[in-house]
Formats: structure tokens, C-alpha cells, sequence
């Protein structure tokens, strides 16, 4: 077992570095937008330009299975309600969720949920025939809560957008 803990001293050498603007964000003045599946919702909170990933709220509607879809990046995230899973692997309000890079999967959530999640590359939705209907990256999310006037705090440079 570890014995290093991290203290707070007068004597520190090492200052401070304030940030220039506040690192909080009231996300309960954002307004909930449709998201990419019917009956769901988001609020855009970063835009990872590096990866194309995002970390957002999503909110879904009770009885709302998510159609089959994909993950470039790994994806995590706390349940903030309700629950969601696949098929017997559930996770309640609370819990973490980690689904790799690579998966490939169509969660189920009876009761909706709400969690914050951090995507560390797009998503991409399919076909029935197994072709690609989108991929849902950062640049399509910040051009959505543009369109929905919910991105004047997303800090990001994309020439092509206005």
C-alpha cells in the first residue's frame, strides 16, 4: 500500500497558474438539443479537434433503443439516471462505463437515462445493409449546437464553419 499523499503547504516553491477564464460551465442554462437518434438529446460541452471526440450530456427517452452503431474512440462515462446496458451487462445511476475503441454494439435503456460522456473519437452509424449513415465526430456536433444556438462556449476553430 502507497504511503504518498499530496499536502498542502506554505512552504510550496511551485505558484499557481490561474486560468484566464472560469473552468466551470452551468450546463442547467443550456437547452437540451435533438441528437443523432430519434429521442435523444445532447448538450455540447468540448470538441476534441485532435480526435474528432466530444464530451457531452445525452439524455434518452424511456424505451429508446439505440439503433447498431460504433466507436472509433473509446467512450467513457458516469450514469447520471436511469440505466442502459446490453442484455444482461446494466449499469445504474452512478456507475462508470468504459466501452473500448472498436466496439460495436446496440444498448437498450427501458427507463431512459442521462449520463455525461466523453468520446475519444467519433461514432459511426450503419445501414441496414452495413454501410455507413454517418459519423458523428466533433465538427458535426459543434455544427449541430450552432445550428441549435447552444455552442458560444465551445472553444474550436473550424475555417469552414461561420
Amino acid at each position: 500500500m502507497s504511503s504518498l499523499q499530496l499536502k498542502k503547504s506554505d512552504q510550496m516553491t511551485v505558484k499557481t497558474v490561474k486560468p484566464r477564464q472560469s473552468v466551470f460551465l452551468d450546463t442547467n442554462k443550456l437547452k437540451w438539443l435533438p441528437w443523432v437518434i430519434e429521442g435523444t438529446w445532447f448538450k455540447l460541452l468540448k470538441v476534441d479537434m485532435k480526435t474528432g471526440g466530444y464530451s457531452f450530456l445525452l439524455k434518452v427517452d424511456p424505451e429508446n433503443d439505440a439503433p447498431v452503431h460504433g466507436h472509433i474512440g473509446a467512450v467513457e462515462g458516469i450514469i447520471i439516471d436511469g440505466e442502459f446496458g446490453y442484455d444482461d451487462d446494466r449499469g445504474p445511476a452512478l456507475n462508470y462505463v468504459w466501452e473500448p475503441a472498436g466496439a460495436i454494439h446496440q444498448p437498450d435503456s427501458p427507463g431512459g437515462f442521462t449520463m455525461f460522456a466523453v468520446m475519444h473519437g467519433p461514432l459511426v452509424g450503419y445501414n441496414d445493409d452495413g454501410s455507413i449513415a454517418a459519423v458523428v465526430d466533433g465538427k458535426m456536433m459543434y455544427q449541430m449546437a450552432k445550428d441549435g444556438g447552444e455552442y458560444k462556449h465551445v472553444d474550436v476553430d473550424f475555417p469552414d464553419i461561420d
